[in-house]
This record gives structure tokens, sequence and C-alpha cells, in this order.
């Protein structure tokens, strides 16, 4: 049984890391959606994080601002959580081709790559990820999809040493929300 558990760990490992979806399996959907316009302006999210087995750990909202000068969409994240804590990320998206991105952020270790067919968009990319007063760097399998109605669906695996430790879920919708909505949630979270 000792000689059977090491293949059966990489058996197991290889089927974590496996994805049947491909960007190239979206060119030609629509709507078309490219992040330096979907993300000019404002926009808001709501999110979660479930573990590996399904186990609901966080909600969040995250308002937008977009800025795009016609080379760099500059992306202000801005995550308030269900316990309160705040967050901040300020992205800095390039785009280097027809469809093709790169990405920068404080937390994400080195280039996050991203590639744009139809409704789709896929990044990869790593993160130092805040776990209570440490941070762990994890890899993040992005993919994003446009709806007709211009809501934004965002999945992602996160997986440590390539094995899926959990999955975000957020849904995107374009535009400022009014001013009331805004500055109550942005007075109860502080």
């Amino acid at each position: 049984m000792t000689r059977v558990l090491p293949y059966l760990l990489v058996v197991l490992l290889s089927l974590g890391a496996c994805s049947s979806m491909k960007i190239d399996d979206f060119a030609g959907t629509g709507p078309d959606f490219r992040p330096e316009t979907y993300f000019a302006g404002s926009s808001r999210a709501w999110g979660m994080f479930e573990d590996r087995f399904g186990n609901l750990k966080r909600e969040f909202t995250v308002d937008l601002q977009g800025d795009w000068d016609g080379t760099t969409l500059t992306l202000t994240e801005d995550f308030v959580y269900g316990d309160g804590e705040k967050e901040q990320r300020i992205w800095h998206i390039t785009r280097t081709g027809d469809g093709t991105y790169e990405g920068r952020a404080d937390d994400v270790v080195g280039v996050a790559n991203g590639v744009a067919r139809g409704k789709a968009l896929n990044w990869s990319y790593d993160l130092m990820l805040k776990v209570g007063d440490s941070r762990i760097k994890v890899s993040f399998d992005d993919w994003m999809f446009l709806q007709p109605d211009g809501v934004l669906i965002n999945k992602a695996d996160v997986s440590k040493f390539g094995i899926t430790i959990g999955t975000v879920t957020l849904f995107f919708q374009k535009g400022a929300l009014p001013e009331s909505a805004s500055s109550g949630r942005r007075k109860t979270a502080a």
C-alpha cells in the first residue's frame, strides 16, 4: 500500500490542475469584453470566498474606479469585508496586443497575464494573500464573463503548490451607485 500512495498522490494532483476551459473557445461570442472599456468609470462588485470543500469563508463588496488613458487602465478596488475589514488594491493594466493584457499591483508577484476572446477574459497571476497577520503566495486562475445586460461574472480558482484551496466568485455591475446608497454603506463599514 505504501508503494501505491505516491502514484495516487500524483494522479490526484494532476486531476486538480486540469481545466478543460480554453480562452479560444469564446472567440466570436458576445458581448465583446474589453477590461479597459468595461472598467472605465465606476462599478461595484459583490463577492465571496469558498474553501475547497465549498464552505463559505468570507463575503465582501468592492467599489471600483477605473481610469483609461489610452494605454493603461488604472483600476482602484476598495474592498469592504463582512467583518468590516477594508483593503485597497490598485491595478495598472496595459493592453499588450490584440486581446492580450499585463497587469501589475503591489500584492501581485511579477506580472498578471490576461487574454480576452469574445465575452471572456482569463487572468493568471500569483498574489501575496493576506491571511491573519501574515501573507502567503497563492496562484489565481481568474475567469471573467460579460453578460448581455452589462453584468460581469467572475470566478477564480485559488491554489497553492498546484492544489486548489478555494474559489472566489464575484458579480460586477457597471455604473456608480446613487450617492445615498454608496455613502450609507461607507458609514456603516467605517
